[in-house]
C-alpha cells in the first residue's frame, strides 16, 4: 500500500522511478492519500495518465474514512456541514448523508477536508458551526497534514487549516486519515489484506500510521521526511524499512551490521559512534548511509540532541548544519 505525495508524485508529475517500479512489481499495489480534494475517481486517472494501471478501487482516500466515521456519529441522511472539496461531497453523497455549504440548526455534524479554494469564509463557517449552542456537534476531519508536497516546493495542508478553526473553537476533530488507523483498516478491508506494507514519504502520518495498525512500514526518501527526521524519530515513527526511491521495493534489503570500534555498516557505508559523538567511517551509497546512521543512533538508547553528529557526516546525510 502506497501513499501519493511525496511518494508517487509530486503535483502533476511523477517521481524518478516510481511509475516503472509500481509497474513492474510482483506485488499487489493499493494507493492510500489523505489529500481529500480529489474522488478516489479522479486519483485513479492521474495515476493512470502517469502510465499505472490503477483504477478507482485501487485508491482509497482520506475522504472515504472520514464519510465512514460520520456514519456511527450522526443518522442517515443526516445535513452535514463539508468545508473541502469535490472529493469530500461526493463521499458524503455516497455514505447517504446531505452535504451543506452553510450551516443551520438542521446540521448534524462538520466533516474538513483539504482543498485548494478553502478559504477564510469557509474556516469560518465551520467555526460558527461548533460553538454555543452547537458546541458538541461532531466533527470529523479527514486528516491533520500540516505540510503538502507539490511541484514548486511544500505548502500548507489540512492540518493548517483545522488548527484555524480549533484556534477559533478550542476544541479537536476526529482524525480519519493518517495516522489514526481509520483509513488504514478502511483499506485492508477493501483490498481483502491480512498483512501489508505500507510505504510513505512522512514519519509523523505514514510511518506513526502503519505502526498504529501493526503493518510493515518503509519510508522513502523522495518525499517530506529525510536523514535529518529519520535520526531523530521516536520508536513510535520509525520504519521498518528506508527506501532511497522506489527502484529498490523489490530489491534484496541490505543487512545491518554491528562492527567492532562502535561501526554500524550497511553496504559500503559505515558510521561510527564513540561516547556521544557519531562520525562518517565511509559514504558509500546515500541510502544506505542514512540505514547505516538511523540504526546507530536508534540502537545507541540516546535521543538525537545528547548525539554530535560532526560535519562529515552531516554534509554527507545532506542535512544542513
Amino acid at each position: 500500500m502506497v501513499d501519493l505525495d511525496g511518494v508517487v508524485y509530486k503535483g502533476d508529475h511523477a517521481i524518478p522511478a516510481a511509475v516503472e517500479s509500481l509497474t513492474s512489481t510482483t506485488l499487489r499495489v493499493g494507493y492510500l492519500t489523505n489529500n481529500a480534494s480529489r474522488t478516489a475517481a479522479s486519483v485513479a486517472e492521474h495515476l493512470q495518465r502517469l502510465g499505472l494501471p490503477a483504477s478507482e478501487s485501487d485508491v482509497v482516500t482520506s475522504s472515504q474514512a472520514a464519510a465512514r466515521l460520520l456514519l456511527g456519529l450522526v443518522d442517515e441522511g443526516a445535513e452535514v456541514l463539508v468545508v473541502g472539496g469535490e472529493g469530500l461531497i461526493v463521499e458524503v453523497e455516497r455514505a447517504g448523508l446531505t452535504p451543506v455549504r452553510t450551516a443551520s440548526d438542521a446540521t448534524a455534524a462538520v466533516v474538513q477536508g483539504f482543498s485548494p479554494e478553502v478559504g477564510w469564509k469557509d474556516l469560518a463557517e465551520a467555526a460558527y458551526a461548533l460553538q454555543g449552542d452547537h458546541a458538541e456537534r461532531p466533527w470529523v476531519a479527514t486528516n491533520n497534514d500540516w505540510t503538502i508536497p507539490l511541484a514548486r516546493g511544500v505548502a500548507p495542508g489540512n492540518g493548517t487549516l483545522v488548527s484555524a478553526v480549533h484556534t477559533a473553537v478550542a476544541r479537536l476533530p476526529v482524525i480519519a486519515g493518517k495516522p489514526e488507523t481509520p483509513i488504514f483498516e478502511a483499506a485492508m478491508e477493501r483490498f481483502g489484506a491480512r498483512t501489508a506494507l505500507f510505504v510513505g514519504d512522512r514519519l509523523d502520518t505514514d510511518i506513526l500510521g502503519a505502526n498504529r495498525t501493526g503493518l510493515r512500514s518503509a519510508l522513502v526518501l523522495t518525499g517530506i521526511d529525510g536523514a535529518r527526521q529519520l535520526l531523530a524519530a521516536d520508536p513510535s515513527m520509525r520504519p521498518d524499512v528506508i527506501l532511497g526511491d522506489l527502484s529498490e521495493l523489490d530489491a534484496p534489503y541490505p543487512e545491518v551490521l554491528s562492527e567492532a570500534d562502535g561501526v554500524t555498516r550497511v553496504g559500503g557505508s559505515a558510521v561510527r559512534l564513540v561516547g556521544r559523538t557519531l562520525e562518517l567511517v565511509e559514504a558509500g551509497n546515500f541510502a544506505d548511509l542514512v540505514r547505516a546512521a538511523s540504526a546507530a543512533v536508534w540502537g545507541s538508547g540516546m535521543a538525537i540532541f545528547a548525539i554530535d553528529v560532526t560535519g562529515p557526516l552531516l554534509d554527507a546525510l545532506r542535512i544542513a548544519r
